[in-house]
């Protein structure tokens, strides 16, 4: 190597290493400035202190094997009630194709019991605490897993209604129907902002305005979650960002 180019490779060391703080610096305010962007939201509610102790003490109690099992989610297909009760599984899902006893055209008594069963299972264990299970579903239409249930337009067709309000009143009558199946949570609202028709899940954008999917699905999340203390009201989840 020249002396000419050893001198050039050091002063670029040095350049570096001056440059170098106040690089990170920079992208430090540039990510502080950043988050102002966001909003700063209340919550619906407020933290509730006791509550927040109890959990607490629950997770304090609990072994390893128990804490694991509480944060495994396996499909209705693939876990039977003995095993929840054996692998303290604390929920189960079934999406597009998972029905009771892979039944499409299970009926609605035949769902409410295996949730029947799965709940049983799940207080049959030898935790401390007894811990309910919690069954999630694709109900992003209606309940539309369930055979005879109401299937109403997709997120594509509701958007261009251009009716929150009625939003909100398809979100509500599809909470009673899966609860009748005695399930207790959704995934839904869909909040993807589709922007290129050439992806396969449009369908499931209610616009590609982002302030109309925030409306939308603001009006869904109203009408499947109610107060969440009535018989009829379900545990809502924002979904695919």
């Amino acid at each position: 190597m020249t002396l000419r180019k050893t001198k050039l490779l050091s002063l670029l060391l040095l350049a570096g290493c001056a440059l170098a703080p106040m690089s990170a610096v920079a992208d430090q305010s540039a990510a502080a400035q950043s988050f102002t962007d966001w909003p700063t939201l209340t919550p619906a509610r407020a933290p509730d202190a006791a509550m927040e102790a109890r959990i607490a003490r629950i997770v304090a109690s609990m072994t390893l094997a128990q804490k694991i099992g509480q944060m495994t989610q396996p499909d209705v297909r693939y876990i039977s009630p003995e095993e929840v009760t054996q692998y303290y599984i604390g929920s189960v899902l079934n999406g597009g194709g998972a029905w009771p006893a892979m039944n499409k055209h299970a009926t609605v008594a035949e769902w409410a019991a295996l949730s029947d069963r799965y709940h049983d299972a799940a207080l049959a264990t030898d935790m401390a605490v007894k811990i309910p299970l919690i069954w999630g579903t694709d109900a992003v239409h209606g309940h539309n897993n369930v055979s005879g249930a109401t299937l109403f337009p997709h997120n594509i067709g509701l958007g261009a209604a251009h009716d929150s309000d009625l939003i909100e009143r398809i979100g509500r009558a599809t909470a009673r129907q899966v609860r009748a199946t005695g399930i207790t949570w959704v995934f839904a609202p869909t909040l993807a902002v589709g922007e290129n028709r050439r992806w396969g899940r449009t369908y499931e954008s209610y616009s590609s305005d982002p302030q109309q999917v925030a409306e939308y699905g603001e009006a869904l999340v109203r009408g499947l979650q109610g107060d969440l203390t009535g018989d009829g009201d379900v545990v809502a989840t924002a979904k695919h960002y």
